[in-house]
């Protein structure tokens, strides 16, 4: 339980589309080569949209809830250890501006604005919303999980053959690549978005069955966690713990059930169990 009141759901939402429509829509395929840059390499971008979209919403969440800190992703670009708000005893916002920035860059419309709620490593709500296309998903702990107001419930699988899912082998190291590679033609359909909110948004849809994720920063995966499991869903690190906005490593991988999750996880993992520790 938190010990702090929960700001308005909606309130929220309409905070982040606003500034969302304000700063992201307004400038997508409209970047110009000065409006974007690296950050760590050269596929870690940042754009103006990124830097504005997270100017606005920091003050602006910390009054919609007083006492509250904020992680957000391009602060802790530019100070790692902003990251120590996780561990304090204070409601944390952890902001994704723009989830899917080398798309938006690119002017594919496959990005997302992700914020979660956190408190003592617990997310207590999450938002998802989808800036150029239009639609917010929203979920709130033991309180489900909606899409635009309908609530999502992921539905049951039978066939590994037949589980459409996400995943990206670029963040994994070269030998759990070779491995996952040999074994992803037992499942079905397998595909990156290269933007964690848009794969979360199929997992609630029913249109992905599982997602893998090797890297696990809090700003891509503590709002979908919550999105997920109040749709019904079960996740856990690829150790099997429960997963925490706290952790930045050991995996998570998402499915529609426990069951499903151990014949996925036998099935990327079971022979090779050093790969999960």
């Amino acid at each position: 339980m938190s010990s702090f009141a929960l700001p308005d759901c909606h309130a929220v939402s309409r905070l982040i589309e606003n500034i969302a429509a304000e700063e992201i829509k307004t400038r997508f395929g409209t970047l110009s080569k000065q409006d974007i840059r690296t950050k760590t390499g050269p596929n870690d971008l940042v754009t103006i949209a990124d830097e504005a979209t997270e100017a606005r919403l920091t003050p602006a969440l910390m009054e919609i809830l007083p006492g509250s800190v904020v992680v957000g992703e391009e602060a802790v670009a530019a100070d790692e250890t902003i990251l120590k708000r996780l561990h304090e005893n204070a409601p944390v916002w952890i902001i994704d501006p723009v989830d899917g920035t080398s798309n938006f860059a690119s002017a594919k419309p496959i990005v997302a604005v992700i914020i979660a709620l956190v408190f003592q490593g617990e997310t207590q709500a999450a938002w998802i919303h989808d800036p150029i296309q239009g639609g917010m998903a929203t979920a709130q702990k033991n309180k489900g999980a909606f899409w635009n107001g309908q609530k999502m419930v992921i539905q049951s699988q039978d066939m590994l053959s037949h589980m459409a899912g996400s995943l990206n082998l670029y963040f994994f190291p070269k030998d759990k690549r070779e491995h996952i590679k040999s074994v992803m033609s037992q499942l079905g359909d397998i595909s990156s978005l290269h933007c964690a909110g848009q794969e979360y948004l199929r997992l609630i849809w029913n249109k992905k069955a599982f997602a893998l994720y090797h890297r696990i920063k809090p700003w891509d995966h503590a709002a979908g966690v919550l999105l997920h499991a109040e749709a019904g869903g079960y996740s856990a690190k690829l150790d099997g713990s429960p997963y925490k906005s706290t952790d930045d490593v050991g995996g998570l991988l998402l499915a529609p059930d426990q069951k499903i999750w151990h014949e996925l996880h036998d099935l990327f993992f079971g022979e090779h169990a050093a790969l999960c520790s």
